[in-house]
């Protein structure tokens, strides 16, 4: 099923991001993760993508093929541009469309000094523009409640966010955040300019001291006060800060559930104990 029909046939929708092993003898070990992610019965798995020639394209398709074929759950297939040329998003999307996949998060992908950029693609929305002229896919963007780390400010960062929807996409992905208040002014901001698709809170579990360390640092997300005082409070004691981070995240998820959310898509990292425990806690709310 089509990202646009399934978020035209549900209230809320549920969904998860998930990685593909490095290594392919560990691509097996995914089925624990994945039958703990499929028991809640989300609305559709999203994979990411590897970039600058990786063979991690290989794993995302196979796992996307995995996802739905093993675990009936539709398929949502990160494919970045930056870093591609025509000739190699046009041999990724016939991929796509072989196996029926038809659901993409098209994005432009991080700069990366170890891989050369190419020419053909430099923002998302150029992405978006050739899938739709390649195939009948339904395509999703990606959006920052915080800006983007390389935007000017927030009218320069809707300004670019308008040209994602005009090109095509049809439902937005957000990055991480911790403070709800930014999602909740970031959807106004959307809504006042023209931007009238789903909007999707992403949440993430932050569960150890450095994954809080690199997450804010990759995607510019502020920590809050709150936040910070528990990061400090139990950054010594692994299981004390694993909970409150547990706590913290199914938090976020009761108060965006409250105020009427798109969906929510869960940052799962691949831990199947993470994915449990936030999955238990969403299934006593609804």
């Amino acid at each position: 099923m089509k990202l646009s029909e399934i978020y035209r046939q549900k209230k809320s929708v549920l969904s998860f991001e998930i990685f593909p092993p490095k290594k392919d003898q560990d691509l097996k070990n995914i089925d624990k993760t994945l039958e703990i992610l499929c028991e809640l019965h989300p609305d559709f798995i999203s994979v990411t993508f590897g970039a600058g020639g990786s063979s991690n394209h290989n794993r995302t398709i196979e796992l996307a093929k995995k996802i739905r074929e093993t675990y009936h759950v539709e398929p949502v297939v990160h494919l970045t541009c930056l870093c591609y040329d025509r000739r190699e998003i046009d041999e990724f999307s016939r991929e796509l469309e072989a196996e029926g996949i038809q659901n993409i998060l098209a994005l432009r992908g991080d700069r990366n000094p170890d891989i050369p950029e190419k020419n053909d693609f430099a923002h998302a929305s150029d992405l978006i523009s050739y899938l739709k002229l390649k195939g009948d896919f339904s395509i999703a963007g990606a959006c920052y409640p915080e800006c983007h780390p390389e935007s000017e400010d927030r009218v320069a960062e809707m300004r670019c966010l308008r040209k994602k929807v005009d090109a095509g996409a049809e439902v937005l992905l957000s990055q991480l955040f911790f403070d709800n208040n930014y999602f909740y002014r970031f959807v106004e901001d959307c809504r006042i300019a023209g931007i009238d698709i789903p909007v999707t809170p992403g949440i993430m579990p932050v569960i150890n001291a450095s994954q809080i360390k690199r997450m804010v640092t990759l995607c510019g997300a502020s920590l809050p006060e709150r936040f910070e005082r528990i990061i400090h409070k139990f950054e010594s004691d692994k299981q004390a800060l694993f909970d409150a981070g547990m706590s913290y995240a199914l938090s976020q998820i009761i108060d965006l559930l409250a105020n009427d959310v798109d969906g929510i898509h869960l940052y799962t990292m691949n831990n199947p104990v993470v994915a449990r425990k936030i999955c238990e806690g969403i299934r006593n709310l609804t």
